[in-house]
Order: structure tokens, then C-alpha cells, then sequence
């Protein structure tokens, strides 16, 4: 029993600094792109794909190697991922050229896409349903610490080492976690006798190339072509994958399970809701408020940390009381925030937009843990890496929803135009609409939540 809790606890270890670094990789280049480019003297589209293609990669590999992981073993899958990650951030931190770069950014991708399909799978393989909450809690949280984290310390390494400094950090911690995994015991692979489905991971790579890059590009007209064909895609995926013995992804847990189901769409709705915030507000404080943008950034943390401080006690709580109940509630305060967010003005001060970035954090932390872990105890035990990649797959497209739905707004109302003094009364509009329709959302939200039912050891075979 002490020899199955120390291993209990070097998983939650390894998970929750995967957890970490992905996030913090992810959230800290983006500070230092403004170096990047000036360095390799790039535009801004060219600029904005060392963040996208990274997305693009992982949100590809995520189900594929969710998969796998249930075939060939979760902690197998799960320590080639952390390797690819630390090469090919060494690469990213040495690259000379942007062709390079962008290849590293790819490949970084693909295992961050093996690290997010599988942590959580290994975390619920190895906790009993009674603790599981709790220990999918801190990783969420850690999650949240390395997004928060990620555009400061981001901040403070580039300015005094330059952009590559970030890389080589993150590098330093991948080889932390790639030795940490090595005391792991133990596989988990309870699909091992089925067969992996290649084509159908074609057509899901397909659809989901040409519905995440229609999205970056919204609203132009190719924009909405790629989106339409990537939706044509995911109708083929979906009908190929019924007629498939042993599918990428097993549609049917879809249509027999409405826990899972509403679930899932819960957490595409708040990830939809919610991820544009930090980029509506960072514009409302420095052009509305003229504030610099390390003093922006500060006031932006409220969220973040407040979400890394009660996520393992919202999963904590999912394990004693029914988790339905506590992420509807937080689906709800979320959804109170927003609401509140929409009527911001010129004058709204300072402490109130803190205090309800504080009540979005506390009802995304609410929310999140609890939604997971309905989400993993819904399956049965071979679907557990599936269930993992399609947490992320929801995050990657609710992330790449909302910043569409912003950027529409913005597009309509005010146009691509500089954003000058006499254009601030049509921003302040397009930020209360964008507001308002991610309101619209979490009320959506809310009722999808609440709809799941009553999951609690529901872990069956559909």
C-alpha cells in the first residue's frame, strides 16, 4: 500500500510539472514575439504562426495519440511526448531561421499533443474514483500557475537574456520531468489488442487543419471556406468512424453517453466563453485606461491565480459531492462575470474589473476540475486516454472560437483600422458586445452542464 501511494505521488508530480510547462510554454513565447520578429525581421502574419502552428500541431495529435496511448501504454506515449517536447524546444531555442523555428514549433506541438492526451488518463488510471477529483485538481491548477506565470517570468527572461532564454528554461524542465517519469511503475494500456484506425486520423487531421485555420482567419471569405470544409471533414470523419471496427474515436460514447457528451460540451462552451477575456481586457487597460502593459499584466493575474488556488479544492469537493452540481455552479458565477464585464465602460474603475476577475477565477476553477473529472469517470477504463485528448481537443478549439468570435466583432464594428482616440467609443461597443455574446454562451453553458445528469461511477462500458 505505501509502495502504491509513493508511486501515486510521482505521478501526480510528473503530471502536474507537464501540466506546467505546456502552459507556460505556451503563454510565455507570446511575450517574446515582438523580439522574435524584430531579430529574424518577419511580418506580422508570419509572426502570429510561431504561436499558431504550435496550436495547429497539438490540437492535430491530441485524439491520434490519445489513442495510441490507449493501445501501447498511457506512461510510454506520455514519456516520448515529454522527450519530443525538450528536443524540440532545444531546436526552437537554437533555431537561426524561421523555417527551422517553425518546424520546432510543430514538433514541440505534437508532444505537448502527447503529454495533454495522456496525463490526465495516467492521473485517473492510477487514483481510486474516491481521490480522483483532488489529484485531476492539481494538475488543472498547475495548468493555470504556468499560464499565469508564463508572461512574466516570459517577460522577465527576455528582457534580460533574450526570447531564446525561455526555450532553454523550458528545456531545463523538461529534463526534470523526463527524469521524475522514470520512477513511474506501472502501464496502463486497456485497448492493447485493438488496432490503430490510420485513416480516420487522416480525415480528423484534415478537418481539423482546415476548421482551426479558418478560424485564425475569420472573418475573410477564406476564412469561412476552410471553416465550412473543415466541418465537411468532420461529417466523413464522424461517418467513417461508425463503420470502423475499432475507431480513432469512438463516435457511439457520443450518442450513449450524455454524461460524457454534455460534458464535453460544457467545456467547449466555457473554453468558447471565457479565453478571449485576457485579450479583450489587455486592450481595454492600455488604450482605455493607458496603462503600460506590465501594469496591465498584474491586474490580469487576478484570474489565473485565483484558478490555480481553488482548482484542487474544486476537484477535492467533485470527489465528495456530485461534480455536476459544483461545475454548473461555477458555469454560473462565470457566466455572472461575464454578464457584468458586458456593461464596462470608460469610467469603470480599476478594483471593480479586479474583483470580477477574480469571480470569473473562482468560477472557472469551479468549473474545470469538476467537469474533468465527470468527463474521465463517465468512461470506461480502455477510453481513458480518448477522454483525456478530447478535454484538450475542446480547450484548443474553445480557445480558437472565442479570439474568432472577438475578432468578428471587432471586424464589424470597427473595422481594420488603427485603434485611435476617435475610435475608442466603437471599441468600448465591439468589447460590450463580444461580452455580451460570451454571456449568451455560458447561459448556453450553463443549461449543457446541468443536462449531463447524475455521472458519479458511471464508468461502464457503454
Amino acid at each position: 500500500m505505501d509502495e502504491n501511494n509513493h508511486n501515486k505521488q510521482f505521478i501526480l508530480i510528473v503530471a502536474s510539472l507537464a501540466s506546467f510547462i505546456t502552459a507556460f510554454m505556451g503563454s510565455s513565447i507570446n511575450i517574446a514575439l515582438p523580439a522574435l520578429g524584430e531579430e529574424f525581421q518577419i511580418d506580422a502574419v508570419l509572426l502570429s504562426w510561431i504561436s499558431t502552428s504550435y496550436l495547429l500541431a497539438a490540437a492535430i495529435s491530441l485524439v491520434p495519440t490519445g489513442r495510441l496511448a490507449d493501445l501501447y501504454g498511457r506512461k510510454k506515449i506520455f514519456a516520448y511526448g515529454i522527450v519530443i517536447f525538450t528536443v524540440a524546444t532545444l531546436i526552437s531555442g537554437m533555431s537561426n531561421s524561421i523555417p527551422i523555428l517553425l518546424f520546432s514549433r510543430v514538433l514541440t506541438g505534437i508532444g505537448v499533443g502527447m503529454v495533454f492526451g495522456t496525463s490526465v488518463a495516467i492521473v485517473t488510471s492510477a487514483f481510486p474514483i474516491s481521490e480522483r477529483g483532488k489529484a485531476i485538481g492539481f494538475t488543472v491548477s498547475a495548468v493555470y500557475l504556468g499560464l499565469s506565470m508564463g508572461p512574466f517570468i516570459g517577460g522577465i527572461l527576455t528582457q534580460n537574456w533574450g526570447w531564446r532564454s525561455i526555450f532553454f528554461t523550458s528545456v531545463l524542465m523538461g529534463l526534470v520531468t523526463t527524469f521524475v517519469t522514470m520512477f513511474i511503475k506501472g502501464e496502463w494500456a486497456e485497448a492493447r489488442n485493438e488496432k490503430m484506425d490510420y485513416v480516420g486520423t487522416v480525415i480528423y487531421a484534415l478537418s481539423l487543419s482546415f476548421a482551426i485555420y479558418g478560424f485564425s482567419v475569420l472573418p475573410s471569405l477564406n476564412g469561412i471556406l476552410f471553416v465550412l470544409a473543415g466541418v465537411v471533414f468532420i461529417i466523413i470523419f464522424g461517418y467513417w468512424e461508425l463503420r470502423f471496427d475499432t475507431p480513432l474515436l469512438n463516435i457511439r460514447i457520443f450518442r450513449n453517453n450524455k454524461g460524457f457528451t454534455f460534458s464535453n460540451i460544457a467545456a467547449l462552451i466555457h473554453y468558447s466563453a471565457t479565453f478571449g477575456i485576457t485579450f479583450l481586457l489587455s486592450l481595454y487597460l492600455q488604450y482605455i485606461k493607458g496603462l503600460g502593459p506590465q501594469k496591465a499584466g498584474i491586474i490580469l493575474l487576478s484570474q489565473p491565480l485565483v484558478m490555480a488556488i481553488f482548482s484542487p479544492f474544486a476537484g477535492r469537493l467533485s470527489d465528495r459531492i456530485e461534480p455536476r452540481v459544483i461545475a454548473t455552479s461555477g458555469m454560473s458565477i462565470t457566466c455572472l462575470g461575464l454578464l457584468l464585464f458586458s456593461f464596462i465602460g470608460q469610467d469603470t474603475s480599476l478594483i471593480l474589473i479586479v474583483i470580477n476577475c477574480m469571480m470569473v477565477g473562482f468560477g472557472y476553477a469551479l468549473f474545470s476540475s469538476p467537469n474533468m473529472n465527470s468527463i474521465m469517470s463517465s468512461v470506461e477504463k480502455k477510453f481513458y486516454g480518448i477522454a483525456s485528448a478530447m478535454v484538450g481537443t475542446m480547450r484548443l478549439i474553445g480557445q480558437m472560437t472565442s479570439m474568432a468570435i472577438a475578432m468578428v466583432v471587432f471586424a464589424v464594428i470597427i473595422g481594420r483600422v488603427e485603434i485611435t482616440p476617435e475610435h475608442y467609443g466603437n471599441f468600448i461597443s465591439a468589447v460590450k458586445l463580444s461580452f455580451t455574446i460570451f454571456t449568451t454562451l455560458a447561459l448556453v453553458g450553463i443549461f449543457a452542464s446541468h443536462y449531463r445528469g447524475n455521472i458519479r461511477n458511471k464508468a461502464k462500458p457503454d
